[in-house]
């Protein structure tokens, strides 16, 4: 790791932090506030796929990984009470599924990149992005909520997220967690289309500067 990297991987630090923190508050009723700032993950691993290489983007996703790792067990033990129970802030099966999600949708998303980095200039970041995206999505989701994980924790009781309801409220009837995963997976696509412009931005003005050095 080199200077170069440390502004990559601080604000991957950053972005972990806050959506491990931003998580806990809600945003309409299927969202929270986390949802906003976790995809902006993806924007950073691209910018520095982009003036480094995939090594370098590797570093800091494994950066993130840590901050990860660390917030979800510092959540384990902070004990919470509602309605006459009392439970982590972080379960067990959140912390295997933030984690896992995290690792292996970044490293896809690094892979991606790297092997379209030679085409147009957004062709790299956003195909990696929507495939990154779609892979956190579904491996957070299945492994946090899903009722045929049970066995995983059975201690925690995630019967809420089995509730049969229509999808979003609008669409055919299905359990309560996979509409929370696809309003999650909408958000993740609308900014892999918005960060495209900063990604343009951060990563010509970075490429002057070189040019110039």
């Amino acid at each position: 790791m080199t200077r170069k990297h440390l502004p990559g991987i601080l604000a991957m630090a950053a972005i972990v932090l806050a959506s491990n923190i931003l998580v806990q508050f809600l945003f309409g009723q299927w969202l929270t506030w986390g949802a906003f700032t976790y995809p902006l993950a993806f924007l950073v691993t691209d910018v520095m796929n982009r003036l480094y290489g995939a090594r370098a983007a590797r570093k800091v996703v494994l950066a993130g990984f840590v901050v990860g790792v660390i917030c979800s067990l510092i959540g384990t033990q902070i004990m919470l009470e509602g309605d006459g129970y009392t439970y982590p802030a972080v379960t067990l099966r959140i912390a295997l599924g933030s984690g896992l999600a995290f690792l292996t949708a970044q490293m896809m998303d690094v892979a991606i990149f790297d092997r379209l980095r030679g085409g147009a200039w957004w062709r790299a970041p956003l195909t990696s992005t929507l495939v990154g995206s779609a892979l956190d999505t579904a491996i957070f989701f299945t492994i946090a909520f899903s009722g045929a994980l049970t066995f995983v924790d059975p201690g925690n009781d995630v019967s809420w997220a089995q509730e049969a309801l229509p999808l979003l409220g609008v669409g055919p009837v299905v359990p309560l967690w996979v509409s929370l995963g696809t309003a999650d997976w909408l958000v993740k696509l609308a900014l892999a289309v918005i960060a495209l412009i900063p990604f343009r931005v951060i990563v010509s003005k970075a490429m002057s500067r070189n040019a110039y050095a």
